[in-house]
């Protein structure tokens, strides 16, 4: 496995986040978010999590194959929601995976959405599954409904072997202009008991660099539908307590007490989505 600690990953590579699990993404300083898809690889089987864009499908498909693995070996497409970010390279994959086979899971309520994208391969729901899928080794993927966070079907992915939750939208940031951006995220110990990044704080008073965990909070303030909804996703996981969490956009986390502050940013946050919202509308009609 890479050293997570080096400041020296090659972004032009798949990155190996734990054994048989690649992050095969892309690294775009002049985009607003970066994208992670995430390739499982288990004996004769590999499954791709959240393929990627139509712009990113190149560089994607280079990387699955920079790991060995031939694009006929995939055998299954995982998608957290529906959004083009991760759907909108589908018919490409269908394209070069070419198998009769191929299939797509993910909850019923995107599957609507996602049938745009996808014309051949069969479609799957995870309710229908019993919320896993087992790999012929024995191996484990479970799913995790986190309804509205922040699609009516969304869900999560947690690799049994690994212990690695895929947390799609969930703990995902922005990449603000000019700041560094690396796939495995690090808070400093005076980030254990700073609030600033609650109260739209985007440079730490500490080191005066941008904020990584204001970046966080903004995303899951503009993203997410509701305080019930993003509150009910982070109990969840809290509960499963993941060894590493690899998000769709943002960052990887793989200590412990990184994963707890983010979790305690976020369950203390009142002002998400619809809820942030009418909160600014009831302040702007206080002020006439």
């Amino acid at each position: 496995m890479n050293n997570i600690l080096t400041d020296n990953l090659d972004y032009n590579r798949p990155i190996k986040i734990a054994e048989d699990v690649y992050w095969v993404g892309f690294n775009d300083p002049e985009r607003g978010l970066h994208c992670n898809p995430y390739l499982i690889l288990e004996g004769q089987e590999a499954i791709l999590i959240d393929g990627g864009s139509r712009p990113e499908f190149s560089r994607v498909m280079m990387k699955i194959m920079q790991t060995g693995v031939e694009p006929s070996r995939i055998s299954t497409l995982i998608y957290h929601h529906y959004d083009p970010d991760l759907c909108g390279s589908l018919p490409n994959l269908e394209d070069i995976i070419d198998r009769r086979d191929l299939r797509i899971i993910s909850q019923h309520e995107n599957n609507v959405f996602i049938r745009y994208y996808a014309v051949r391969s069969e479609m799957l729901c995870i309710k229908r599954m019993g919320y896993a899928m087992t790999f012929a080794s024995g191996r484990r993927l479970r799913f995790i409904p986190t309804p509205y966070s922040h699609a009516q079907g969304a869900f999560m992915t947690l690799d049994e072997k690994t212990g690695i939750l895929f947390s799609s939208d969930i703990f995902g940031s922005f990449h603000v202009e000019n700041a560094r951006w690396n796939l495995f995220q690090e808070f400093s110990q005076s980030c254990q008991h700073c609030t600033q990044a609650l109260h739209h704080g985007q440079h730490c008073t500490t080191t005066n660099i941008h904020c990584e965990l204001a970046s966080i909070i903004a995303f899951h303030r503009e993203i997410m539908t509701s305080n019930a909804a993003l509150r009910y996703a982070i109990q969840q996981i809290r509960a499963l307590k993941p060894r590493m969490i690899a998000p769709q956009h943002g960052s990887v986390f793989y200590r412990a007490q990184d994963i707890n502050i983010v979790i305690e940013r976020l369950l203390a946050l009142d002002d998400v989505g619809i809820d942030g919202f009418l909160q600014q509308e009831r302040r702007n009609l206080e002020s006439i």
